[in-house]
């Protein structure tokens, strides 16, 4: 059974107050790390849209399901391979 990982994306620049194009390949390192492989991934939390859309590309084939959520939006799926 696949396990639910919240990503708060912030955190992952949290100590640089502004996420930063140049440290691109750690931010994803970090969330690849974080989200495991075939787990259920939620990315929440304030951060630029590249660094959203780079996550989602790089969990495509590694996560089995992501999520976007926000307060204003509540959860929305990007995308779902489980086989449900």
């Amino acid at each position: 059974m696949a396990e639910t990982v919240i990503i708060d994306i912030e955190s992952l620049y949290a100590s640089a107050d502004t996420a930063k194009l140049s440290n691109i390949e750690d931010y994803i390192r970090q969330i690849i790390g974080i989200a495991g492989n075939g787990n259920d991934v939620v990315l929440t939390g304030a951060g630029p849209v590249w660094l959203y859309l780079k996550a989602a590309h790089a969990l495509h084939g590694k996560a089995r399901k992501l999520i976007y959520s926000s307060p204003v939006t509540g959860n929305v799926l990007i995308f779902d391979h489980s086989p449900d």
